[in-house]
């Protein structure tokens, strides 16, 4: 099912060919019955494959995706995202080099996360429960979350981002 989203993720009734925002959304059922959403956007410059990636491994570092989850298989998935299955197929293959994704012929693609990304998605997890506090604490001296968003941004792409680069 191919859903539009407005710019915020909302649903809207728009068709995704009139959209000024062109975005793509996919819902996965997964066996946990947990809905994950697949959103590719053509409009950003970035290639569609990483976007897919992108979005395969924070499901996996945030836990919305586990190990043995069986993901779509590359044409049902490229039919559903209205992309190439070379797309899927190059984003799936990629993340079977990194070791997220164990492809099974004839089978499809499941999730395989290994002790690394256990131990990210902890990390991942924990991080996101301070940085919850961090934005109420915030939001109570006064701060929109429009200005809380732009200064998170600002200190991502700052000075920091050179040294870790090193």
């Amino acid at each position: 099912m191919v859903q539009a989203r407005d710019f915020r993720g909302r649903a809207t009734n728009q068709s995704a060919t009139i959209d000024l925002i062109c975005c793509y959304s996919v819902s996965l059922h997964q066996h946990s019955l947990e809905d994950m959403f697949l959103k590719l956007n053509p409009t950003t410059g970035q290639p569609l494959y990483l976007q897919l990636m992108q979005q395969v491994r924070h499901a996996t570092e945030t836990g919305a995706l586990r190990d043995g989850d069986k993901l779509p298989g590359i044409r049902t998935l490229a039919e559903e995202l209205v992309v190439s299955p070379n797309t899927v197929a190059k984003a799936y293959s990629e993340l079977e080099h990194d070791g997220l994704l164990e492809l099974r012929q004839g089978s499809g693609a499941f999730v395989c996360v290994r002790r690394r990304t256990r131990s990210l998605t902890d990390h991942v997890q924990v991080a996101r429960r301070r940085l919850r506090d961090l934005i109420e604490q915030l939001r109570e001296e006064g701060l929109l979350d429009e200005e809380i968003e732009r200064a998170f941004e600002a200190e991502l792409l700052g000075p920091a981002e050179i040294v870790r680069k090193r």
